[in-house]
């Protein structure tokens, strides 16, 4: 650091840690992304000085080419973590039709803003902190993006929230660059409809090829793959997923040949800048992938990204074998399907063909640990199952130790386990060594979550927004951790744009509920809830009645669902939620005490249980399970958000 440059900037309520990349109010962290946190240090290291829009985005981003509503969004985000809003700013301004302005207050008279020098030591504060992942240039090497097979029961626990498989994504270089890139789902024209996996599997692995390009945005999976038989045209769709170009095209296996037509259009006009018929012999798939994703190269005038960084690990198999990559591919539409224990029959075939398949081995965990812990199995069963997922995962990590997934899958085991020390180490150390890969960042935020480190979890979600720009279930799980720590209007938003997207989550009215809750608005509460079919209806409803001041209404709406046994075997953490609302302590540990351990994973980012965070049955339940104390998680209890918000109940 330049020793000219303060270390920290101290003003008001809030303190600008620059050396360790933080912002403080009240002496607690503040949620930023990275480009955030660029933002807001250009502006204030250089208080009254108003920065042009071109100047910020050259400094933060190295280029101009980024939309005006990125910039917007940032800045709101930065007024919500200063405290303050645009109609009311107090340190960043709008300089109309120019730039922004950041502003230190008035110090009262005989003071000063506290500014200490690079060799001040950092800034206390509320939590500990966790290490950072080291940043990466766009030259640097991209983590290998992958399809996360254990990722549907961190979703799935959070009220079945409609989770599908996490796919792979490519990484959005830090140099965000001017040209982008979205491979549409390759048409299966074989007349066996079963045969869909192959033409997804290599549209998923043209997505990974091109993202060893410098200078090309390549946009992931789940946001490209909405448009499969879409009616929309190019211009649409590149303006709903921010890309120039498309590539689409069409697979034919026929028996020991491959027959693929791909072309490549510019999305604006819809006009065809390369197209290319291919026959190539089954066996020389993988070179054919190449030569398909270097003529795109070709024709967008894009290079290879330098050797280190072009010679990434991909998914295929380092043995060559063309038929555990065809068990793999199998194997990860079974994933996508949902049917994991069909996942683990392809994965084990995968692996008995090439045992060094190292991505085999960790999607074979992670199939293993999914059946063991929401399958319902016979708990020897189960036992089975998880001791196989992990034989798995020690396998993937003993082939490829620099693998950010594997750790990753390991530390979902972890997880499952209880084991917080362990599954935090564990998502640290994959996002350390893939920090751009949306499904370590996508998993560990809910290991994370589940662990109460909401300020780690929001800031890997954030990043998961650039990377899959139409992915409803990030924007969904984004705005819960928002909801979590009192960013009512921001969740809202949130809940919203996924709402607006295709396949919105089935819970999630329940999440505009528990907004409502965190408001105090009864009425808005009970109108969510009604939404919801049943009989998820009748109980949500209970617990937004919890919060009426008809006291008689409250008891009866909770006696009507418990006289129905189901929620005593199905769901005893709502109930524990309703009496939690209640205020009774007393009920909301015994119903705890009946939740199975599956039902108790993200508690502690729940503001409705940590209204009891400092009560010492809750922090001796946790210690009993093997979760971190109650008050130690960075998730505000019910009473905290509505205080912060000023709500009232009506």
């Amino acid at each position: 650091m330049d020793p000219s440059t303060p270390a920290l900037l101290a003003f008001d309520e809030s303190a600008i840690d620059f050396a360790g990349r933080r912002l403080l109010r009240d002496g607690i962290e503040q949620p930023l992304e990275p480009k955030a946190f660029a933002v807001l240090a250009l502006l204030a290291g250089t208080p009254g000085r108003v920065f042009t829009r071109d100047e910020i985005l050259d400094a933060v981003w190295g280029h101009r080419h980024v939309t005006p509503g990125v910039l917007n969004r940032l800045m709101t985000l930065l007024r919500h973590a200063l405290g303050e809003d645009a109609k009311a700013a107090r340190y960043l301004h709008t300089v109309h039709g120019v730039g922004y302005r950041f502003d230190l207050p008035e110090p009262a008279p005989g003071a000063s803003p506290q500014v200490m020098q690079a060799s001040a030591p950092e800034a206390p504060t509320a939590t500990a902190l966790p290490p950072r992942a080291p940043g990466r240039r766009a030259s640097d090497r991209r983590a290998m993006p992958r399809a996360t097979l254990w990722l549907l029961p961190l979703l799935a626990l959070l009220a079945f929230a409609g989770w599908t498989w996490w796919p792979r994504t490519p990484p959005v270089p830090k140099s965000a660059p001017a040209r982008g890139i979205a491979v549409l789902p390759l048409v299966n024209a074989s007349n066996d409809a079963q045969q869909r996996y192959f033409s997804d599997g290599l549209s998923e692995n043209l997505i990974d090829a091109l993202s060893r390009f410098k200078g090309l945005k390549v946009i992931g999976r789940t946001s490209a793959f909405q448009f499969r038989d879409s009616k929309d045209d190019s211009a649409t769709i590149g303006r709903k997923l921010g890309v120039s170009y498309l590539l689409a095209g069409s697979v034919q296996r026929a028996g020991d040949v491959v027959r693929i037509n791909a072309s490549l259009t510019r999305a604006a006009d819809g006009s065809t800048l390369w197209v290319e018929h291919y026959d190539r012999p089954y066996r020389n798939l993988f070179a054919l992938q190449d030569e398909i994703a270097q003529a795109v190269a070709g024709a967008l005038q894009v290079k290879l990204l330098p050797t280190e960084a072009a010679a990434k690990p991909n998914d295929r198999p380092p043995g060559g074998s063309i038929d555990a990559y065809n068990a793999y591919l199998q194997g990860l539409q079974q994933g996508y399907d949902q049917d994991y224990p069909k996942a683990a029959e392809y994965m084990t075939r995968a692996v008995q063909l090439d045992p060094d398949y190292a991505v085999a081995w960790a999607y074979l965990s992670g199939s293993w640990s999914t059946v063991a812990t929401f399958w319902n199995e016979p708990p020897a069963v189960a036992l089975e199952q998880m001791r196989k997922a992990r034989l798995a995962a020690d396998k993937a990590l003993q082939l490829a130790p620099g693998l950010g997934p594997a750790h990753a899958a390991r530390a979902y085991l972890q997880f499952y386990s209880f084991d917080a020390p362990g599954a935090l180490a564990g998502c640290r150390r994959a996002v350390q060594l893939a920090p751009d890969d949306g499904t370590v960042l996508n998993g560990c935020s809910f290991v994370l979550a589940g662990n109460g480190r909401l300020g780690e979890a929001i800031r890997l979600r954030e990043h998961l927004l650039s990377i899959e720009p139409l992915y409803n279930v990030n924007d969904f799980e984004y705005a819960k951790l928002l909801m979590a720590t009192g960013r009512l209007d921001e969740a809202a938003k949130y809940l919203h744009i996924a709402e607006g997207l295709s396949q919105p989550e089935s819970s999630l009215p329940r999440q505009f509920m528990l907004v409502a809750i965190a408001r105090g608005d009864v009425k808005a509460a009970q109108d969510a809830a009604r939404s919801r079919p049943s009989p998820w209806r009748e109980m949500d409803l209970a617990i937004a009645t919890q919060l009426s001041p008809d006291r008689a209404a409250a008891d009866a709406a909770l006696a009507k669902v418990l006289a129905d046994n189901i929620w005593a075997k199905t769901s005893p953490y709502a109930v524990a939620q309703a009496y939690a609302l209640r205020g009774d302590v007393d009920k909301t540990m015994e119903w705890l005490e009946r939740a199975p351990a599956r039902h108790i994973f993200f508690m502690l980012a729940d503001p409705i249980i940590l209204r009891f965070r400092d009560d010492p049955r809750l922090i001796a339940f946790c210690r009993k399970t093997g979760l971190s104390p109650p008050n130690e998680s960075e998730a505000l209890g019910i009473d905290q958000i509505r205080a912060a918000n000023g709500a009232q109940r009506r």
